[in-house]
């Protein structure tokens, strides 16, 4: 039996980027396109495989804008909105979100959320709450706070693209940056990230940002030795002043969400054999069920 490591996926990051990825020309019996579905099976089917898995967990935006964060910071995500409360997604898109929860569910593979929290928050809690060590796959930049080394967390960047992933650690950080996890929120505080609708701090770019962390460690340690800045970077820190708590509040994920009680432990087979048959069927998932199936079972002896 391998040694336990949980896997957890950011699976808004993957359905959405399966869908863009692959052709629409994947399509259930109905003739809609399931591509979505068919590239996340895959997605989860390659890292079950590569990463070894004892337990995994498929993380939900059950809010992907919650109303505390924007009480924070009303541009977050506000470019991304359709109306109301609603995500600008593309239809073709959004009807397949309900097939890929029941996949998920018919393999038995957990989906986990809390309300009024994006993916993020869950998956900042249940890497807190590991004993053993974590894997976080995502295209989710903010999600470099959690690594940490000494801990065995890190995270499985698919910004570039899932074969090209890269794995993001203290030292890949330090490298890149000059900053480890645990100064990344502050550091993507001042850079900011116009893709979240977070302005970053004017004047002050990536370098300055990891600069400053490198040197004073945080946000307060910049505050505290404001005299020994530049009169540059002061008059933007001073410009920013409202801005700068409650970004860090919006970037920090939490790390204490209530969750429901879930059982992690990766499954050797389907929960629901009979309902992923037909599922597979009805949405001719084809060689992505073929894949997901054979990540489960070639896994079968990895979970007491």
């Amino acid at each position: 039996m391998d040694a336990p490591r949980t896997l957890l996926f950011d699976t808004a990051s993957l359905y959405f980027r399966a869908f863009f990825g692959l052709p629409d020309s994947l399509r259930a019996k109905s003739g809609d396109p399931v591509n979505a579905v068919r590239g996340l099976l895959d997605f989860l089917a390659r890292f079950i495989t590569d990463c070894s898995p004892t337990h995994v967990a498929c993380c939900w935006d059950d809010a992907w804008r919650p109303a505390w964060r924007v009480d924070l910071v009303p541009s977050y995500k506000a470019h991304r909105v359709a109306y109301g409360d609603v995500e600008e997604v593309p239809a073709a898109l959004t009807a397949q979100v309900p097939w890929i929860r029941a996949t998920l569910d018919a393999l038995g593979l957990p989906i986990v959320g809390a309300a009024d929290h994006e993916a993020d928050d869950v998956i900042a809690t249940l890497a807190t709450r590991s004993t053993w060590p974590v894997d976080v796959v995502t295209g989710d930049r903010d999600l470099f706070q959690l690594v940490d080394d000494d801990r065995a967390v890190r995270v499985l960047y698919v910004g570039r693209g899932v074969a090209k992933h890269e794995q993001i650690t203290d030292a890949w950080l330090q490298a890149k940056y000059t900053i480890t996890g645990a100064g990344y929120v502050d550091f993507a505080v001042m850079r900011g990230d116009p893709s979240d609708g977070l302005p970053g701090v004017k004047g002050i770019g990536e370098k300055t940002a990891a600069q400053l962390i490198g040197k004073y460690g945080d946000l307060d340690g910049i505050v505290a030795n404001a005299a020994n800045l530049s009169s540059g970077v002061q008059r933007s820190l001073a410009a920013a002043v409202d801005y700068l708590g409650p970004a860090r509040e919006v970037v920090t994920a939490a790390r204490g969400v209530p969750l429901p009680e879930v059982d992690l432990a990766l499954p050797a087979a389907p929960k629901d054999p009979e309902l992923f048959a037909a599922l597979t069927e009805e949405l001719n998932l084809g060689g992505s069920a073929d894949r997901i199936l054979a990540a489960l079972a070639a896994a079968g002896g990895r979970v007491s």
